[in-house]
């Protein structure tokens, strides 16, 4: 097996340990406590898709759905392979930036705060950001292609799904989140 493989999959594995404890804390705040979820279809299907994608990607570990690449691509690999690892984990770091108010679903509790420190300091959406860039790097890392396809309807429904949490924001933390959004940016420190 390809080394690319192998420390994908081991990254693999340690992001589940990561992923389910920070869901388990943000659970145990979320039951009963909630002043705000929204029934829209962007609930379910973004969190199905990444569910998708990384189905993709471990099939990718064992060399299924992938292509070959000439050796003179080797190094796209490589860099595909660094933005994943650096990109998963700061997915992680952004999701532990959210303490106890993450969650997967879009939700306002009625203790909620405005998270703007951490992750969150320049980019409203880090975990978001996170999740794509680190997707990208691992359809290269693997020359994936059902992971490489599925970026494209990834990046639209998250797109979604940040901005009907930022009409969230904007409903629940009317002035400190105009604030907010004056010195941070969508996706991408400073932009939008």
């Amino acid at each position: 097996m390809n080394p690319i493989n192998i420390i994908v999959g081991i990254n693999i594995l340690s992001l589940f340990g990561a992923n389910l404890d920070g869901a388990r804390r943000g659970l145990k705040s979320a039951v009963g406590e909630l002043k705000e979820k929204p029934k829209t279809w962007l609930q379910k299907y973004p969190p199905a898709l990444a569910a998708l994608i990384l189905f993709a990607q471990i099939l990718g570990v064992f060399g299924i759905g992938n292509f070959t690449v000439p050796a003179e691509y080797e190094n796209l690999q490589y860099a595909g392979l660094l933005v994943y690892l650096l990109f998963s984990w700061f997915q992680i770091y952004a999701l532990r930036s959210l303490g106890k108010f993450y969650s997967q679903d879009m939700v306002i509790l009625k203790k909620h705060e405005l998270i703007t420190s951490g992750a969150y300091r320049f980019i409203r959406h880090p975990h978001y950001f996170g999740q794509l860039v680190a997707d990208i790097g691992c359809g290269l890392a693997l020359m994936n292609i059902p992971t490489l396809v599925l970026l494209l309807p990834e990046t639209v429904m998250l797109i979604m799904r940040a901005a009907k949490e930022e009409a969230m924001m904007k409903k629940h933390f009317p002035e400190q989140f105009a604030a907010y959004k004056k010195k941070s940016g969508f996706m991408i420190p400073f932009i939008g």
